[in-house]
């Protein structure tokens, strides 16, 4: 070992991915102990870092060219001892000057002060924040004046921070590419015209509203007006997540998903108004469009036009995931099963997900035996597939991943022919309340069963 050069020693380093692993193989010489502390570019701690000021400090001052850094405090109780504070991340700013991406879960004791250390991080270029109550506006503001090369923000359940200056500034700024705001109570779909030139740069945006404050937003006239007058330009943009958001024509974020050229992802998950047009006009605009998923309230404004859109302009299209939700019946279904079927016909769809879909039945699992590309089926409450359904399973070509959750249709029968043949790489049966435990062992290489 002590003939090998630094760079070798380094490269073997770098294969080690699990973190025990590393810091045992540090310990065996004096030589790996160096080489892996100028090396180390990760640290994650938690809620052992007791005391956490001082023991941040000896962390920082051992690994010198740290750039990533994950501060997890998920599930913390007083008795863990004193959180990371303010004082905690003025060290971290200090000691860290090659920091670029950094992520803070659940700390609790950090206030607008500590974004303003941070501030002074000049190769910051990701800051997620998740639920940390004592950050406002003030500080992500402070924050994204210091950072100029800031191209990822998270923010998720950050209840405190309002919108005011902050996205007006990163608006200006223009740098931003990958912005995510979930369940930020003081943030609302009105709130998102301030980014105004920064919608060019994004490549990747989240919004969701949490339940409590789903479409209780009130639009006044002028921030209609605005969003009407305002262009936003979104052709870089290739995903886009909304939840729970209002999609009605010319307003809020509907101007967004009206704007988009080049996704390749969307996921659109309880948001009220969204029609066939808006989902014709996306696929026509969006060629290059790989994955969709769309979770819809019932009765809903969309059809099988909708898939059929998807079908002949989206050759790209691998994932895709329908779910409606439990008051889906019959006479209310969106989506037909020739509407399903032509979609997976046209389109070399790999990962199949569909979620109380009331229309997909034992005829849509015999036509799935000729869907060469299906690579991963997932079926949630899919009630009308019975065993005759499932037992076509073991004549599908290629399906690798089976996922079976709260189907009451299907027993051990249906997996009978799939025992000994071991056709899936993984079986996995959640909440089914007529399939054993003992009913899907040998039915996959690997198998996972709970009941609830």
């Amino acid at each position: 070992m002590d003939d090998l050069p630094n760079q070798l020693v380094w490269e073997i380093l770098g294969r080690i991915k699990n973190t025990v692993d590393r810091n045992n193989l540090s310990l065996a010489c004096k030589r790996l102990y160096h080489l892996d502390n100028e090396q180390r570019k990760s640290l994650r701690v938690g809620c052992g870092l007791d005391p956490a000021n001082e023991s941040l400090t000896c962390l920082c001052n051992r690994f010198p060219n740290l750039t990533r850094i994950e501060i997890i405090y998920s599930g913390w109780m007083s008795k863990a001892g004193k959180q990371l504070d303010d004082d905690g991340l003025l060290i971290l700013s200090n000691s860290c000057p090659s920091l670029t991406d950094l992520t803070l879960n659940y700390c609790t004791f950090i206030t607008d002060v500590s974004l303003s250390y941070l501030s002074s991080c000049s190769k910051l270029s990701s800051l997620k924040l998740n639920f940390t109550p004592r950050i406002s506006g003030c500080g992500i503001l402070s924050l994204v004046m210091g950072c100029k090369n800031l191209r990822i923000l998270h923010l998720i359940q950050c209840i405190n921070v309002s919108s005011v200056e902050w996205l007006e500034y990163l608006g200006k700024l223009a740098t931003l590419e990958d912005l995510s705001i979930k369940n930020c109570s003081a943030i609302c779909e009105g709130d998102l015209i301030k980014l105004g030139p920064c919608w060019r740069k994004l490549k990747r945006f989240q919004f969701e509203v949490d339940d409590l404050h789903c479409y209780m937003d009130v639009y006044d006239r002028l921030a209609v007006d605005r969003w009407q007058k305002q262009c936003v330009p979104c052709e870089n943009m290739q995903e886009l997540s909304l939840v729970n958001c209002i999609i009605s024509p010319g307003r809020g974020l509907a101007c967004v998903l009206d704007q988009c050229k080049k996704l390749e992802k969307i996921h659109l998950d309880m948001c009220v108004g969204v029609r066939d047009c808006d989902i014709i006009g996306l696929a026509q605009r969006s060629g290059d469009l790989r994955g969709i998923s769309l979770s819809v309230n019932t009765p809903s404004r969309l059809t099988d036009e909708s898939l059929k859109a998807l079908a002949q302009n989206c050759s790209q299209l691998e994932s895709v995931r329908l779910s409606f939700t439990v008051y889906e019946v019959p006479s209310f279904a969106s989506f037909t099963l020739n509407g399903i079927l032509t979609l997976i016909k046209m389109c070399p769809i790999r990962e199949l997900a569909l979620d109380h879909v009331y229309s997909f039945n034992d005829d849509g699992m015999q036509a799935l035996c000729s869907a060469e590309c299906l690579e991963s089926l997932e079926l949630v409450r899919c009630h009308e597939v019975s065993d005759e359904g499932l037992q076509l399973v073991s004549q599908f070509p290629n399906l690798c991943v089976l996922r079976l959750n709260k189907c009451l249709g299907v027993t051990d029968e249906g997996l009978k022919p799939l025992v000994g043949l071991y056709k899936l790489e993984l079986l996995a049966v959640d909440d089914c309340p007529l399939i054993s435990e003992c009913g899907i062992q040998g039915a996959a290489k690997s198998v996972t069963f709970k009941m609830y």
